[in-house]
């Protein structure tokens, strides 16, 4: 099992940045994957970004070039740098993990609370 909390959310102008962080607990071991998500009441969960535990790193074309993604493996942390925001990036920010299953599928069963990210002036 794994346990996943958000934090750094919070209320952004236009154009500014924050940071979100991700604290991964539990059986660590068993991630293949963590990323972020975010979704606006009303529409569908978008995938935002998520990291391998290879290295492999993908962001969606709405977010490229404006946030990254990193980990702090020796603290089982995973970050969103969030910079140049603006108001399309208003939305509640979701953190998750997947686990490689025997059959080489990969089943993302594991997601945080939610932290909101919102951006006005």
């Amino acid at each position: 099992q794994v346990q996943l909390a958000e934090s750094g959310g919070a209320l952004v102008q236009p154009g500014g940045s924050t940071r979100l962080t991700c604290e991964a607990t539990g059986r660590i071991i068993s991630i293949n994957v963590i990323g972020w998500s975010r979704q606006v009441p009303g529409k569908e969960r978008e995938s935002v970004a998520f990291i391998t535990t290879g290295g492999t790193i993908n962001y969606s074309d709405s977010v490229k070039g404006r946030f990254t993604i990193s980990r702090n493996d020796a603290k089982n942390i995973v970050y969103l740098q969030m910079d140049s925001l603006n108001s399309e990036d208003t939305a509640v920010y979701y953190c998750y993990a997947g686990v490689r299953r025997s059959t080489g599928n990969i089943e993302y069963k594991y997601w945080g609370q939610g932290t909101q990210v919102t951006v006005s002036v």
